[in-house]
């Protein structure tokens, strides 16, 4: 029996996700997280075969509980599951551990035979979501440049992004205005929404 964790943030997926596994004669839903905090607290309590994690949560993101469970728990594979897969959320999930990567608009059965992949050894990608990871364009931006976009996505003031940064309020615009010069886009609203459709944010 594979013994599967699963953690989303959205009750209705938890629970459809857990109906949808307990009818394969060989998996065992043996714990369901709310939050990325709970998802490796659970882990560590039941010691799944496998974790199926939302790559969006609270308190810890996929990405982080995959880290984190890579970490703590080696013998745990990790899938991730996401409405809104980019390449570099990939690349990244790669990174951090993941054995698999699949978004949730893929075929019921899909999610099961990815569980017994990993289980026994395997990688599972989502084909197109490879295929484009292939072609991507490379972000641009430098970590820094990334890190204030990221800070300025509701138009925050240059002075609240310098002092959560610890930068200047000049550096801070340096930086905003080297985004939207790379993005070639009118502004840093535009830039934000640019990076984070490519799945840089």
């Amino acid at each position: 029996m594979i013994r599967v964790l699963l953690a989303d943030d959205e009750e209705l997926i938890r629970d459809a996700l857990a109906a949808l596994l307990e009818l394969e004669p060989d998996l065992s839903v043996v714990a369901r997280a709310a939050d990325g905090r709970a998802a490796v607290d659970l882990a560590l309590a039941h010691r799944p075969d496998v974790a199926v994690v939302d790559l969006q949560m609270p308190e810890l993101d996929g990405l982080e509980v995959t880290a984190e469970l890579t970490s703590v728990l080696p013998s745990c594979a990790v899938v991730i599951l996401t409405g809104r897969g980019r390449p570099p959320h990939l690349q990244q999930a790669l990174v951090a551990g993941a054995k698999g990567f699949l978004p949730k608009g893929s075929p019921g059965g899909t999610l099961a035979d990815v569980i017994r992949r990993v289980h026994g050894g395997s990688r599972y990608v989502d084909p197109a979501l490879a295929a484009d990871a292939l072609t991507a364009p490379p972000c641009p931006l430098t970590q820094r440049e990334l890190e204030v976009l990221r800070l300025a996505e509701f138009d925050t003031p240059v002075a609240l992004i310098a002092q959560r940064t610890s930068l200047s309020a000049g550096t801070v615009r340096n930086h905003l205005s080297a985004a939207v010069t790379k993005l070639g886009v009118a502004g840093r609203v535009e830039a934000f929404r640019v990076a984070h459709d490519n799945g840089w944010l």
